[in-house]
């Protein structure tokens, strides 16, 4: 940890809805003023589609979700370099046609490193593995605030899956596959992270997920809940949250349920005066 350089570091695997998080960075650098950056894990896998493709065929069945996968060395190595110095190396991960317009590189391939620009205030990571801990790595040790994303799994299979087809060119046999293939993964690596961060979002669906593989539309935030829960409930001010989201309520002493249509909003309310604590500790560094 570290006030000069604080991190913040999102967990939420593909199809959870972790991008939303990238949004709301956006709007609170913009209303307080300052220059974060936002890194994704995926830039920190160890191989490339084409050889993560082989190796399957080859019967070595790894998945992005196992840190055998991904340079967690390397990931350590940029949440300590930067909660030390403000600098690091990172990457981008090509994943979508709008990747390759972008970075002038093909599908499923990385982009060189490159350094953490000068000025950044706040480095946002946003990935499989934002709390993990394990074989020796240990993220949260570096991360100022640690959150994590996790819709019940149904809804984050729909999710993966119309994202996968309609933004990535797969069929839904192979999402099927790469979705079975992950399983031991999560439940090993993924799932174990969400008892360190320090606050979770839970979206969970008001209508029928039961078969995930036949859903034809992702359920929308208006047909579904949020559970919060926060770690360290008496560092948050629930009669102020109750009172700011319309149709909110505790179900436990660290819970609170907000409607699927206010997250962003509930996000916003917790993250900025978190940002601005960090930001007035950082300038009295």
């Amino acid at each position: 940890m570290s006030h000069k350089f604080p991190i913040i570091s999102i967990t939420g695997s593909s199809g959870s809805g972790s991008h939303k998080v990238g949004n709301i960075f956006a709007h609170i650098a913009w209303r307080q003023k300052i220059n974060p950056l936002l890194i994704t894990g995926s830039g920190f896998h160890r191989y490339e589609r084409d050889e993560m493709n082989r190796m399957a065929e080859e019967s070595h069945p790894l998945t992005h979700f196992s840190p055998l996968a991904n340079h967690m060395d390397l990931l350590e190595k940029l949440f300590r370099e930067f909660s030390e110095s403000g600098q690091g190396r990172f990457r981008h991960y090509i994943h979508s046609e709008a990747d390759v317009r972008q970075h002038n590189r093909p599908m499923g391939t990385f982009t060189p490193w490159e350094e953490i620009p000068e000025g950044t205030d706040l480095l946002v990571y946003k990935g499989l593995h934002g709390a993990y801990i394990g074989d020796g790595i240990d993220l949260t040790r570096y991360a100022d605030f640690t959150i994590g994303v996790a819709p019940i799994v149904n809804l984050e299979w729909i999710q993966k899956i119309h994202n996968d087809i309609n933004n990535r060119g797969y069929t839904l046999d192979a999402v099927k596959r790469i979705i079975e293939s992950r399983l031991n993964d999560y439940v090993r690596s993924i799932t174990p992270q969400f008892s360190k961060t320090d606050v979770n979002f839970q979206r969970i669906p008001l209508v029928d997920t039961s078969n995930p593989f036949i859903t034809r539309d992702v359920p929308s935030c208006e047909e579904s809940m949020v559970v919060i829960r926060f770690r360290y409930p008496n560092r948050f001010d629930f009669p102020y949250l109750l009172k700011m989201i319309d149709d909110s309520f505790m179900s436990r002493r660290n819970t609170i349920v907000v409607p699927g249509g206010k997250m962003e909003y509930a996000m916003e309310l917790l993250l900025n005066p978190i940002v601005e604590r960090m930001m007035e500790k950082r300038l009295k560094q």
